[in-house]
């Protein structure tokens, strides 16, 4: 790992601490998580919360669902005789605990304590196989009932509105219980190192995990950067377990080299109600589709083969072709309100220009709604003290004074990206993809970090979703890398789909 290159305070040495005198000293927000768990019961974290959110929603979902097929399809009932319409509605009642058992063998409830980045957006495939499979049971167990005409016209309502209304619930849910401070979790970081400090970075950087970093458990003193400077060395790892207890942690997450004393430190934990988290050596080159098999017991994590195939990327392009022209077509009274927004409020064109680098390091000029007045490129040295990122490979302003009032607004809401969609048709860019960079900041990318070059750049990617300009230029190479050489349709529409959030967030759009 690289030495730290902006060091802030050095670490106190834990050594002369004990865990019990940092309570005092416990930012404010711990310490209203640890009353309130006082109050309400230690019981009520996260897990607690979300599993009977998430078991509500479903239960909602799967009766509205139900009794919108029934309204809807209100000629013929799909049980007659013995089994009227009102029974049918009793006995789909008397199913839901069966539903509810389904979703809990589908994991459908436990990973949002397990996992800080799990979205309603990964619960898709298993919502669709759970109402798939739910429903044909359903229709197979009327259909072989003796008393039974099953209506495939309703059930294929039914089918179809339970994933909609099934999802949307979800997202509520979730949305309900991450505004409440039993969704945030008691979390240390053992290793104060370069990569407990980028983990830390990181947390802090991404409030949605709903972590709150109570602060580090390290046995020796180290540099600790400015972002996270405010952030405790709590004790030495000897006094784990101790300030588990203390500061009712949740979570640790364990960086640094594997030894016999981490190994150690894990097993101890094996009689404590924790999360561990293991951030695996060489994890700059493990992408999100990584796989984790076993030799003889011997876990082995596998990484996919670095050149994309053929059919990956035809399938990638057709999916371009067809959702960009359909998006032109769609948002084309979108564009002409921009437009006429643009034109009425600066003099200059309404479209902006600028050469970018794209795949097998094919220039190319991208397209953008103009949200700067004319003449701006030529003013940049005199707002280059604003650059938030301190980093002159990468410039963004928060209060560029170059910027226009519809620009503004623009940027905030991504609306200035909108004519990429064009760039995406002709085959320049893609919807989903790396960064698409200026020429003087591409020549600052080298060596391996030039294969983000292997795929066309793209509209949004996980720059983009992960925070944008709040992400310095280094880990926004690291994360292109890791995108290309890990690509796969269901990341492309799990980003796609977490575009959309985020653009209401505004975070880090400037």
């Amino acid at each position: 790992m690289k030495p730290i290159d902006q060091p802030g305070r050095a670490a106190a040495s834990p050594s002369a601490a004990e865990p019990r005198s940092l309570l005092a000293q416990a930012d404010d927000r711990t310490l209203r998580i640890l009353e309130h768990r006082r109050r309400t019961g230690w019981v009520r974290r996260r897990g607690w919360l979300v599993k009977r959110a998430l078991l509500l929603s479903d239960l909602l979902g799967l009766t509205i669902a139900f009794g919108l097929a029934q309204v809807v399809v209100s000629e013929s009932t799909s049980l007659t005789g013995a089994l009227g319409h009102g029974l049918e509605t009793l006995v789909f009642l008397a199913t839901l605990p069966l539903w509810v058992v389904v979703a809990k063998l589908y994991g459908l409830y436990d990973r949002d304590e397990q996992r800080t980045d799990h979205t309603t957006i990964d619960d898709l495939p298993g919502v669709f196989h759970l109402v798939t499979v739910g429903a044909w049971v359903f229709f197979a167990g009327a259909w072989l009932s003796t008393a039974a005409e099953p209506d495939l016209a309703k059930f294929i309502l039914f089918w179809g509105l339970s994933i909609v209304l099934v999802m949307v619930f979800r997202g509520f849910a979730r949305a309900f219980c991450r505004r409440t401070i039993t969704y945030l979790q008691n979390t240390v970081i053992v290793g104060a190192d370069d990569v407990g400090q980028l983990t830390a970075r990181k947390i802090l950087r991404h409030p949605e995990y709903g972590i709150n970093l109570v602060g580090f458990v390290d046995g020796a003193p180290h540099e600790l950067r400015e972002e996270i400077e405010h952030v405790a060395v709590l004790g030495r790892p000897d006094q784990l377990l101790e300030i588990i207890s203390l500061f009712d942690v949740e979570r640790v997450i364990v960086t640094g080299d594997t030894t016999d004393e981490t190994l150690d430190l894990v097993r101890s934990l094996k009689d404590v109600e924790v999360v561990v988290d293991i951030v695996p050596q060489l994890f700059e080159l493990m992408s999100s589709n990584a796989g984790l098999h076993t030799i003889e017991g011997l876990p082995m994590v596998s990484l996919p083969p670095l050149n994309l195939a053929p059919s990956s990327r035809l399938l990638k392009r057709t999916m371009d072709v067809v959702v960009s022209a359909v998006a032109l077509l769609v948002l084309s009274p979108v564009f002409l309100l921009v437009a006429i927004a643009i034109e009425l409020d600066s003099r200059g064109s309404v479209f902006f220009r600028q050469v970018r680098m794209g795949a097998l390091g094919k220039e190319f000029t991208i397209l953008k709604f103009r949200t700067m007045n004319p003449g701006a490129d030529a003013r940049r040295a005199e707002v280059a003290h604003l650059n938030v990122n301190g980093d002159p490979r990468m410039f963004k302003a928060r209060n560029d004074p170059r910027v226009t009032r519809v620009g503004r607004f623009l940027r905030r809401t991504s609306l200035d990206e909108l004519p990429q969609l064009w760039n995406v048709l002709r085959g320049q860019m893609s919807l989903v993809g790396p960064r698409p960079l200026p020429l003087d900041e591409d020549c600052h990318v080298g060596s391996w970090a030039r294969r983000r070059l292997d795929l066309r750049p793209g509209m949004t990617g996980p720059w983009q979703v992960l925070g944008r300009s709040d992400i310095p230029f280094e880990e926004m190479v690291k994360l292109d890398y890791l995108y290309v050489t890990g690509w796969s349709l269901g990341y492309d529409l799990k980003l796609l789909a977490r575009t959309i959030p985020v653009l209401f967030q505004f975070r880090g759009a400037y």
